[in-house]
């Protein structure tokens, strides 16, 4: 079992920044991909970024390439999302995932394929 928590959204302009962190419960985080998921009003669910197992690997989505960054600190249990040069469609809650998986060479891009969601947290890029 995985409980996740994720904070650091807000309110910005755009061309801003914000910082998200996404804090795990549990002995086994190391064995979990986490990816980070938006959702705006309306819309579906989508993939951001992910990061594998041991932070060694990450996919993006086009439309965040180059502005956002996804790292992980598996000693704190602790994956984060830097959003830099903010745009107002990037306005949506950020959900992270954990997928258990048994091997560091892959990730899922599909909410369908994690096992455990945080609650979300705003974030809102005004223009």
């Amino acid at each position: 079992q995985v409980q996740l928590v994720e904070s650091g959204g807000g309110l910005v302009q755009a061309g801003g920044s914000l910082r998200l962190s996404c804090a795990a419960s549990g002995r086994t985080f190391s064995s979990y991909a986490v990816g980070w998921f938006r959702q705006a009003p309306g819309k579906e669910r989508t993939v951001v970024a992910v990061v594998t197992r041991s932070g060694g690997s990450t996919y993006y989505a086009d439309s965040v390439k180059g502005r956002f960054t996804i790292s992980r600190d598996n000693a704190k249990n602790t994956v984060y999302l830097q959003m830099n040069s903010l745009k107002p469609e990037d306005t949506a809650v950020y959900y992270c995932a954990a997928a258990l998986m048994n091997s560091d060479r892959y990730y899922y891009t599909v909410p369908g394929a994690y096992d455990y969601w945080g609650q979300g947290t705003q974030a809102t890029v005004s223009s």
